[in-house]
């Protein structure tokens, strides 16, 4: 069949490699944040499902994140910052600031209230990413969960400083718990040389300029884009500024149906509906206590019936 039209802002780096664009959405009342997944070209990276990037932004005279209480099924939260600090509450009755070179990882299981906010007395910049896993059958209807993670495998290979959030990679693990083969790593460009990691050829990849400038594949990797690597490498050879940060992403093929809608992920119209008509009618999901805001209501569904998504969008490459 023939090849489906591009969607503008889309380049192909090499037969491997796509270079997908980021858009900006409104969170809380004061952040923004740049959507890099899901996107109509690619909704998934392994099980990561869903990447915002939020800052650098001067919060030194703003109130910084404001996130009432929300409810969450289906997922894993992973929050991480480089700047800042964040007060996670949540129904379970856990209250964890994060900050730099922590991370944050709460399931939802079958349903998980939460609130995150910039502390009254926060540093002048906040900057992060907060990622969303997919949960496999197994795991997405159990009980919820929360961990906090201070400390994290860190290690220098040559000109390339490593920081393991989840999975495993050259032969070191993460201590956070996950439901299916993935990883995430921060990786921090040390000096101006190319720096190599192993990858395993059986995962599909992604990679996120956090700050400074990456090169990947001849391409220059800026804040503001997600760039694509698929699957079947053995090595990722980057180069760039030295200080610059980046994210890698990965994870086997996760091949079981979704549907997300709001902060819902589930396998059918129905399942949405009924964590819906939960949430609005305070049942599964708990109260998060001490928060000072009431529970944000949910959005009117859409009048067509919802359906599962192609995982990959379809266009050829």
């Amino acid at each position: 069949m023939p090849a489906e039209t591009r969607p503008p802002g889309v380049a192909t780096v090499d037969p491997g490699s796509v270079l997908l664009p980021g858009h900006d959405v409104p969170l809380g009342r004061y952040t923004t944040v740049r959507r890099l997944l899901p996107q109509r070209t690619r909704r998934l990276v392994g099980a990561w499902c869903f990447v915002d990037h939020f800052g650098p932004d001067d919060v030194a005279r703003r109130p910084g994140m404001e996130v009432p209480p929300h409810p969450h099924t289906g997922l894993q939260t992973v929050t991480w910052l480089l700047d800042g600090e964040i007060l996670h509450r949540d129904s379970l009755g856990n209250e964890q600031p994060i900050r730099p070179g922590q991370l944050n990882v709460m399931t939802s299981g079958h349903g998980i209230a939460h609130s995150e906010r910039s502390p009254a007395e926060h540093p002048p910049l906040m900057h992060g990413v907060q990622l969303w896993v997919a949960l496999p059958d197994q795991a997405r209807a159990g009980a919820a969960d929360f961990a906090h993670h201070a400390e994290l495998p860190r290690w220098r290979d040559g000109e390339l400083d490593v920081t393991l959030l989840v999975g495993e990679l050259a032969g070191e693990r993460s201590p956070a718990r996950v439901h299916t083969p993935l990883l995430g790593a921060q990786l921090e460009l040390a000096g101006p040389a190319a720096a190599g990691l192993p990858l395993r050829r059986d995962f599909e990849y992604a990679l996120l300029a956090l700050d400074g400038v990456g090169e990947v594949d001849d391409l220059p990797l800026t804040p503001g884009a997600l760039l694509w690597l698929g699957s079947g490498r053995d090595t990722l050879r980057l180069r760039g500024e030295p200080g610059s940060r980046l994210m890698l992403l990965g994870g086997t093929p996760f091949e079981e149906p979704l549907v997300m809608w709001w902060n819902f992920v589930g396998r059918d119209h129905e399942e949405i509906v009924a964590a819906r008509e939960d949430w609005m009618a305070g049942r599964r999901f708990g109260v998060v206590a001490d928060d000072p805001d009431p529970p944000l209501p949910a959005p009117a569904l859409p009048t067509v019936r919802l359906k599962a998504r192609d995982r990959s969008g379809g266009f050829h490459v």
